[in-house]
């Protein structure tokens, strides 16, 4: 079997099926866009969740003078209502679970709005407007809930905030934005398998009297095939590479170069490493798939 002659054959029948091998490559491209968008989106969340999920605190907010909560009827929380939730924190039976206390006091809460909201409109509800918040580090955020269940309810919090359950609902984003991709790809990814079976088929079919004559000189099956298969996966091979190259600039541009600074909450961020790890799979995925479906193919445009 030489090879040389194989991929010579190869090489003509892409040029004989040109318009189809572009077709090709473009399906193969976006569908094998779409999975690796997938698997970076898969990768952005898990990361997010190990990291927040680490980072995530559970703060106890105390009545202030404008707090409207059931709690806080009497208004502002007294000196005695933040000292016995002080207390609580360093007691033995939430202590075990804590990894560190910070307490922000009328100014520190005021500083902060300043930082967050700017000076005007911190400056309209003015310091004595503002309460004191404990922020709770657990050393294991799944218990976060007992911190909850602990300080709910009692005279002088006027809310305790879980910021697990505030990243919830964009991990549920998330996800669904990851299913929807997997869906697109999924479809492409046949239409793509479809379609390099249909382009063997016709370059079969075009060469029907070259393979007639290889069968009468004794060719096998294997030498008549060959050169149909390496017909499809050049066209994936191409298709993958265009959408290794699509993956790497998103990562680049789109992710380092664009959501970077202006989502710094979203962080961490998938990275350029995450994308180079994606490349050989969608490579993979693009010469496997256009390998079997051109394979079957044109075994069985032989049999008929």
């Amino acid at each position: 079997m030489r090879f040389g002659l194989i991929v010579g054959e190869a090489l003509a029948g892409l040029r004989r099926n040109i318009s189809m091998v572009i077709s090709v490559v473009l399906v193969t491209f976006v569908s094998l866009t779409f999975v690796g968008a997938a698997i970076l989106m898969q990768t952005q969340i898990s990361t997010m969740r190990a990291y927040w999920g680490e980072q995530a605190e559970v703060t106890v907010y105390m009545c202030s003078p404008l707090s409207t909560s059931a709690n806080c009827v009497d208004g502002a929380a007294t000196p005695e209502q933040v000292e016995r939730i002080q207390q609580d924190l360093d007691g033995d039976a939430l202590s075990p679970l804590i990894s560190d206390v910070v307490f922000e006091d009328k100014q520190a809460t005021f500083e902060l709005w300043v930082e967050r909201f700017g000076e005007e409109q911190a400056g309209a509800f003015g310091v004595e407007n503002m309460g004191e918040v404990f922020r709770v580090t657990l050393k294991d955020p799944q218990q976060s809930d007992v911190i909850s269940e602990a300080f709910s309810g009692v005279s002088g919090v006027d809310e305790v905030q879980d910021q697990r359950k505030l990243l919830d609902p964009l991990f549920s984003g998330l996800t669904v934005a990851t299913y929807i991709a997997v869906g697109v790809a999924a479809l492409m990814l046949i239409a793509a398998v479809l379609l390099i079976g249909t382009t063997i088929r016709l370059s079969a079919y075009a060469r029907r009297k070259e393979i007639a004559i290889m069968r009468l000189v004794g060719a096998s099956n294997r030498s008549i095939q060959l050169p149909f298969v390496l017909e499809g996966v050049f066209a994936a091979f191409l298709g993958s590479v265009l959408a290794s190259g699509a993956v790497l600039a998103g990562v680049q541009f789109g992710v380092e170069g664009y959501l970077a600074e202006r989502v710094p909450f979203m962080r961490p961020l998938v990275g350029m490493s995450d994308a180079v790890f994606v490349v050989p799979v969608l490579i993979g995925i693009g010469i496997v798939l256009a390998a079997l479906s051109a394979g079957f193919a044109i075994r069985r445009w032989l049999r008929a």
